[in-house]
């Protein structure tokens, strides 16, 4: 099995626990604009000595730059991309589209990696992003073996797929629990995992939200048509790394046992590992949390796992050749890392003793201890009755292991870059909505336009002029959703409403007219101007959105907000579709209540116990239209809330304002 085994590095320790055990690239985050911001990371010279460090032993690095980057970020990004490119990074890991544009554009000649938070799950999804530029795709942790070769099958860049570590309930990018609870956002670096706090949903499970870590180091002969195998753990210590990597390592060379896995729990679990996306047996087995027993295996092995990266392991082949010829200086040929080094030394004199042999030689070449090299193909041409001091020979061969290791700093085409400017618009012009159900509209409503579930009957369609929504868990589901759409391209339906780029594109490409929701993240102007009239993320504050420069933007004013999307149900996990009867919450341990809305698709949504509301704050938005999102409210309270919008009130019932007011940390 050929594969590229990616660590994580939140650090220069962890990096060279990862390297030394055998990871063939690393992927670590600068200062600023990654999604592990509270990780060590590296500043602009620790990053420098890291890809220096990682070239001399041919291994890759990757630089994340996967969060949601506003309008006034983005020169910083810039900076960093073209201080990366400089210091020899070889590609970038990327969720922002704005971010992906910038980056293609200035720099052309870059790599691009699409972020899991993209949420890129179907065929469409990765065509979508080959088209603006990625090479690599980086797979949810939610797929299963039949979804993950349904899209190998169907492009032909590179996938990554998360192999071993933490697992989020959440799908990746979609996950705003954080950030509304608590100001701390995901889709910004600062996630402070609140699904690990006590949550129940009706039944005995005391965290309904906290999955076991993934392992999936035992299916790798399943996942031949993966490129890359990515290790969750910048937050993690050296030796989680060093004993990640090693086990990948094994299991690509058919060396993996229990032992081995015994020994990852003990680094690391959450009551031991689940397989279940991959496998598609997900439920209630793939819940866990950090225990007690947890803790004191991890402290019986650390020590021993730390010697394992103590030492310079030698991973690359130095070819040599040798000449040593009467009256001519001799010369030093090295062969490593695609370079060649040449070292011209003393002209040998005539032995009075004993002269060099080919042999004796051969093993003086060969002592490349110390360095991250080990002796390949040696070819020596030597006359009889020669002798060089060994010090000279030992001298060249350390000047060539030193020139082999000094590599060129690339050239880099860097074009201009000129952020988007603000722009100050004159105000809200009208309102859209979204319903749950089409028994939910009202006779007389002001929505401009009005969009419904994919999969309700034509006649609500037509009946209420309505497009569609596409749900943003479409795993496995993009033969059902293309489907249809055809039904409702030949009853006239024209507008869908996408909340993310694997439905945008599917129903571009359809030939709709399409508008874009708020899972796409869209958190500056660049990114905003990629898709038609979109709904702007709701963690920007206000004046942020209202200052996007883009045509036709929007925000939602009145709405539970969406706070995860999630593959595995925590209401039927806990008490059964039977007895939750589509009317499951989730109650947190203040005693807040979070509805779960069922779906026909393999996503469930939770929502936040009380909406965002902003319909008395008109005034301040400048948006040019506000959306409404319409979940568990009756069409009676719809009404009201309309009546609420036209006149202007505050309503009676609680409420929240959003990121809008108080912003993310």
């Amino acid at each position: 099995m050929n594969f590229e085994i990616l660590a994580p590095a939140g650090g220069m320790e962890s990096l060279i626990a990862g390297v030394r055990s055998g990871a063939n690239a690393v992927y670590l985050g600068g200062k600023l604009f990654n999604a592990r911001r509270n990780a060590g990371n590296f500043n602009d010279e620790e990053l420098k000595k890291a890809v220096e460090y990682c070239h001399q032993r041919g291994v890759k690095v990757y630089l994340t730059l996967n969060i949601l980057l506003c309008d006034n970020e983005l020169d910083q990004g810039y900076n960093q991309v073209k201080y990366a490119l400089e210091a020899g990074v070889d590609a970038f890991i990327v969720q922002d589209v704005g971010v992906a544009q910038m980056i293609k554009e200035c720099f052309p000649q870059s790599r691009i990696h699409a972020s899991t938070q993209m949420s890129i799950m179907t065929p469409s999804g990765v065509k979508a992003a080959k088209e603006l530029g990625f090479s690599r795709v980086v797979l949810p942790r939610e797929m299963s073996i039949e979804e993950i070769n349904e899209i190998s099958n169907n492009t032909d860049i590179e996938l990554e797929l998360f192999v071993h570590g933490a697992l989020c309930m959440c799908v990746s990018g979609q996950c705003y629990l954080s950030s509304v609870l608590g100001s701390r956002s995901g889709n910004r670096g600062l996630c402070a995992q609140p699904c690990r706090l006590p949550f129940t949903a009706g039944g005995d499970s005391k965290h309904a939200l906290s999955l076991k870590d993934l392992s999936l180091i035992g299916h790798l002969d399943e996942l031949d048509c993966i490129t890359s195998l990515k290790i969750e753990g910048r937050m993690k210590r050296p030796e989680y790394v060093s004993a990640a990597v090693a086990a990948v390592k094994k299991a690509i060379n058919g060396e993996y046992g229990t032992g081995d896995e015994f020994m990852l729990r003990s680094v690391f679990s959450r009551s031991g590992f689940t397989d279940g996306y991959l496998t598609a047996k997900r439920g209630r087995d793939m819940f866990g949390i950090r225990q007690k027993e947890d803790v004191t295996s991890a402290s019986r092995v650390l020590k021993d796992i730390s010697h394992n990266y103590d030492n310079e392991n030698p991973l690359i082949p130095m070819d040599i050749e040798f000449t040593c010829v009467q009256n001519q200086p001799a010369v030093l040929k090295a062969y490593a890392l695609g370079r060649e080094a040449e070292i011209v030394g003393d002209i040998p004199e005539a032995a009075i003793n004993k002269p060099m042999t080919v042999e004796a030689l051969t093993d003086r070449l060969s002592k490349l201890g110390g360095t991250q090299f080990y002796a390949g193909n040696i070819n020596i041409t030597l006359d009889d009755g020669l002798i060089l001091p060994v010090s000279k020979i030992n001298e060249m061969r350390r000047l060539a292991v030193d020139k082999i290791n000094k590599e060129e700093r690339p050239c880099i085409t860097a074009l201009s870059f000129t952020a988007p400017k603000s722009i100050e618009k004159t105000g809200v012009k009208y309102a859209t909505a979204s319903f749950k159900s089409a028994e939910q509209i009202p006779d007389r409503h002001p929505f401009k336009r009005v969009f419904i579930p994919l999969d309700s009957p034509i006649e609500d369609f037509i009946d209420n002029r309505a497009g569609a929504v596409i749900p943003r868990g479409l795993f496995g589901q993009e033969k059902k959703i293309t489907k249809q759409l055809e039904r409702l391209k030949k009853a006239g339906v024209r507008n869908i409403l996408c909340g993310n780029i694997d439905s945008y594109k599917l129903a571009k490409d359809m030939g709709f007219e399409v508008f874009g929701d708020f899972g796409l993240n869209i958190f500056n102007s660049m990114s905003a101007k990629h898709f038609n009239s979109p709904i702007l993320s709701f963690e920007l504050e206000l004046n942020q959105a209202n200052q996007i420069n883009a045509d036709d933007t929007g925000i939602i004013a009145y709405g539970r907000l969406p706070l995860m999307l999630t593959r595995n149900c925590p209401v039927k996990n806990d008490i059964g579709c039977a007895k939750c009867m589509g009317k499951g919450v989730l109650t947190d341990r203040k005693g807040f209540q979070f509805p779960v809305i069922c779906s026909d698709y393999p996503c469930v949504e939770i929502l936040n116990s009380v909406p965002v509301y902003m319909l008395d704050r008109l005034n301040e938005i400048k948006t040019d239209f506000i959306h409404f999102v319409f979940t568990v409210e009756s069409k009676s309270q719809i009404e009201d809330i309309i009546k609420l919008y036209e006149s202007g009130a505050k309503p009676d019932f609680k409420y929240t304002r959003g990121l809008y007011q108080r912003g993310l940390i």
